[in-house]
């Protein structure tokens, strides 16, 4: 998402060499939307698996969303659902990423007006057609997963997931792993906040939207920033970078997890797959479940325009 907006200003040649340097060092999950960008980022990706050789391209499991329509130069949005939606966009995914399947395709945020046995069984429809090979849904409650899930088979369920954010451990989490649902947690770095050098606010340029969040914001993001000197203590104890370390912490709690991580430059991309190899004591891990339990981090986690679609109540829980 930052490599196209909301995150400042955007460099397409440090975004692909970012890519590029993350296959190289393993990585095989790259997640899109449409709306980040405008479409913008969906292309870059496309550019991207052009640069490939075939035999890396078929390693790799490309991700996209539908779901959020915007105007451009605005965050708010309205959500849509419809039948004829879910296949237009499907259409205008698969020409910016120049594939003929989309490997994971899912429901970026829900529309309560569309029943989700038509969503699903517009999903269906685009799985028996070739369009795509697997369907996911993103900050539905657990309610809802099991009731697509009856339709069709949800390959993965997509929600906020981190330190600071662990309502989904209440209802979302369980439930995905009984049901063979992966659990793909983004931001789960904080939208940098849990790293070395969280934002601070004021430096922020003018278009990033965490100037807006409530999270990085007055008493809150005092508050929040307390929790991550002492995360970046810890993470210097155990010779790990702070990143690193909330990465890993996920990595171990909860197996069937996938982060996502949504670095944009090389030199963030090496202590986020270091993660993958760091070992955590027990003693370690009580500590940081600990330091951050529920409800530890202060603030909502979207200012009132990001919330549409979302069916996770405003404290995280399903």
């Amino acid at each position: 998402m930052g490599m196209s907006e909301f995150y400042g200003a955007s460099d397409d040649a440090e975004s692909l060499a970012t890519l590029h340097a993350a296959v190289d060092l393993g990585v095989q999950h790259f997640d899109t939307a449409d709306t980040y960008g405008f479409g913008h980022n969906e292309s870059l990706l496309g550019q991207f698996l052009g640069e490939l050789t075939g035999a890396t391209r078929r390693r790799l499991i490309v991700a996209t969303k539908f779901g959020i329509v915007r105007q451009e130069g605005r965050y708010e949005r309205r959500i849509d659902n419809s039948d004829a939606y879910v296949r237009q966009a499907c259409e205008a995914s698969l020409r910016r990423l120049g594939v003929e399947r989309i490997d994971l395709y899912y429901c970026h945020r829900r529309d309560p007006s569309v029943p989700i046995a038509d969503l699903m069984g517009s999903l269906a429809q685009l799985v028996k057609e070739g369009k795509i090979a697997a369907i996911g849904l993103s900050e539905v409650s657990a309610e809802t997963l099991r009731e697509a899930h009856a339709v069709h088979p949800v390959a993965a369920l997509q929600s906020e997931y981190s330190l600071w954010e662990r309502g989904a451990e209440t209802d979302l989490l369980p439930t995905a792993q009984a049901m063979g649902t992966a659990f793909v947690a983004y931001s789960p770095l904080g939208r940098a906040f849990l790293t070395d050098a969280p934002p601070q606010v004021g430096e922020l340029a003018d278009n990033d939207f965490r100037r807006a969040l409530p999270r990085f914001n007055g008493e809150a993001g005092d508050h929040n920033r307390q929790l991550q000197e002492r995360l970046s203590s810890l993470a210097n104890a155990v010779g790990a970078s702070t990143a690193s370390l909330a990465l890993a912490w996920m990595l171990h709690r909860q197996p069937h997890v996938l982060p996502i991580p949504g670095t944009r430059r090389r030199r963030h991309l090496q202590s986020n797959v270091e993660a993958a190899a760091l070992a955590l004591s027990p003693e370690t891990l009580a500590t940081l479940d600990q330091l951050f339990t529920l409800g530890a981090a202060q603030g909502e986690r979207y200012p009132d325009a990001g919330w549409a679609g979302i069916e996770t109540a405003r404290d995280g829980r399903a």
